[in-house]
């Protein structure tokens, strides 16, 4: 095992602390107090610290449980990200009708995100948008593997469905 440092190890975790938080939450001041708390968690658990397999996963899952209890307590769930912003697709050049399209699309797939089970938008947030693999998920989130799987496989074909029907039927 190596020695683990807080300043090396653990404080460069806090934007990924950050975004997972603000994919369970949804709100960013509730993200933001998550990864405060987290931080504080693992620095009073510092003296267990060489018992650790993965600080990372140790943080991650602080993070996770955390976040879960922020919502647990919050009354209702706000359903979009609306404290993200992506800069418009420059793909289009000049074309401001596709790139409002594209902004669309985005808010579009942003929505369905969030109205997600939390399993699952958990699930897909560390896949798809961290690069964990499906054992580190597991460890996250305590669950096997094969649910990682099959949670991950159920939000991507949610979201390809209810996104064909919008874009289709615009509903």
């Amino acid at each position: 095992m190596k020695k683990i440092s807080f300043q090396a190890d653990v404080l460069p975790l806090k934007d990924e602390l950050f975004r997972l938080a603000l994919r369970i939450t949804l709100n960013r001041a509730e993200a933001e107090d998550v990864v405060q708390e987290t931080m504080m968690k693992v620095w009073n658990r510092r003296d267990s610290w060489d018992k650790i397999e993965s600080i990372e996963a140790f943080c991650l899952t602080i993070c996770r449980n955390l976040s879960l209890d922020k919502v647990r307590h919050m009354d209702s769930q706000i359903v979009t990200l609306e404290t993200e912003h992506d800069p418009a697709d420059r793909s289009y050049g000049a074309n401001p009708e596709e790139q409002a399209m594209q902004r669309d699309r985005v808010a579009l797939v942003r929505k369905l995100i969030g109205q997600l089970p939390e399993k699952q938008r958990t699930a897909m947030q560390l896949r798809d948008m961290e690069g964990k693999s499906y054992r580190d998920i597991a460890s996250i989130m305590g669950i096997s593997e094969e649910q990682v799987k099959v949670n991950i496989f159920r939000a991507r074909q949610t979201i390809k469905k209810e996104f064909r029907q919008q874009e289709e039927y615009g509903l």
